[in-house]
């Protein structure tokens, strides 16, 4: 079995992913430093596939740590590099936090690819590099616009930071996976979102409402110019983004990228309201949800969603749940974590 390093493996997308690369016949290894996640991931992993991870508690942004578990492992044939941190609104406030967090973990990570000879790096990327677009749904030429938070602007900064590198060392080749909002859970409901700290993502923020952890929730901004007044965001279930990294990696193995770094947009490309979201979640689970409108929040952008055509003519990479599913999976995982 092909080893792949995957960083950030116990957190949500991570160990979703693991799932798929383990089903895909890979032997992911995981480096993780449990800032915002649990290893308890790896149990669900293990009832799921019947295989054991190994995690490393490293973090990414110590070079010497991170050197060993390369070292400890050799033969590494991709790296997916999912290990940052990722609150809008807190990137905000601790903007330089984010800044070094986020850079310094995918500067190390490179340099090991380059030392130790791993040929293909998928990285975590994310619609918000596109920050408000002028045209919608966003292609992968649609221009940046200014970042309107840090996050955004460390993934800015990391895609060019790619490009950069990989234009110059022949020997890695890399490609950067633009999410929209994951969400969701394994339909298994024995991994799904479960973040360490508080949860700013709306679909868990959801659950957690509907199940009583949180008195109510607020929708912030209630008088953007859409079809209802709140944000538009592209959901993608997260077992549909697990499989497009498998793809990517099959993809960048079989030489068929056209460049050095490429970058694929994976959502649903279809466009979902904040209100509707809550609307889907109250269909698919009965539960009358206690929320109420409030100011808009800063650092989000108004609407973003994807066209994802060319993911899907080059990875043959399409994705088989809607916004129900998502909402259904999710709340099964919210009743099990309780």
């Amino acid at each position: 079995m092909q080893k792949v390093l995957v960083t950030g493996g116990t957190g949500y997308i991570g160990s979703h992913t693991i799932v798929d690369l383990i089903n895909s016949g890979f032997e992911p290894i995981s480096i993780d430093n449990l800032s915002n996640s649990d290893e308890k991931a790896l149990a669900g992993i293990r009832k799921i596939t019947g295989k054991r991870v190994k995690n490393y508690r490293v973090d990414g942004c110590d070079l010497k740590k991170t050197r060993q578990v390369f070292e400890k492992n050799p033969g590494i044939v991709g790296i997916i590099h999912f290990a940052a941190l990722k609150s809008v609104e807190e990137s905000v406030f601790q903007p330089l936090r984010y800044f070094r967090n986020n850079n310094d973990s995918l500067l190390n990570i490179l340099s090991c690819a380059q030392e130790f000879g791993v040929p293909n790096v998928i990285f975590s990327s994310s619609c918000s590099v596109y920050g408000n677009a002028k045209e919608l749904p966003v292609t992968e030429a649609t221009p940046f616009q200014e970042a309107e938070c840090p996050y955004a602007r460390t993934k800015q900064m990391g895609e060019k930071i790619i490009e950069d590198f990989t234009k110059v060392t022949p020997t890695v080749r890399a490609i950067c996976l633009r999410y929209f909002n994951p969400a969701g859970a394994h339909e298994s409901a024995l991994i799904g979102e479960s973040p360490r700290t508080k949860a700013s993502n709306l679909v868990p923020v959801i659950t957690e409402t509907a199940f009583g952890k949180r008195p109510t929730m607020t929708v912030f901004g209630h008088d953007y110019d859409t079809r209802d007044g709140s944000c538009v965001r592209d959901y993608i279930h997260v077992m549909d983004l697990a499989a497009a990294h498998t793809a990517c990696l099959r993809y960048l193995m079989g030489g068929k990228n056209t460049a050095p770094s490429e970058i694929f947009n994976v959502g649903i490309g279809d466009g979902v309201t904040v209100l509707e979201a809550i609307n889907a979640f109250e269909k698919v689970s009965g539960q009358k949800l206690n929320y109420q409108l409030g100011p808009r929040r800063a650092g989000d952008v108004v609407s973003i969603y994807a066209n994802r055509d060319k993911a899907e003519r080059l990875l043959g990479w399409v994705p088989k749940r809607g916004i129900e599913e998502i909402m259904q999976t999710a709340w099964a995982w919210e009743k099990v974590r309780g």
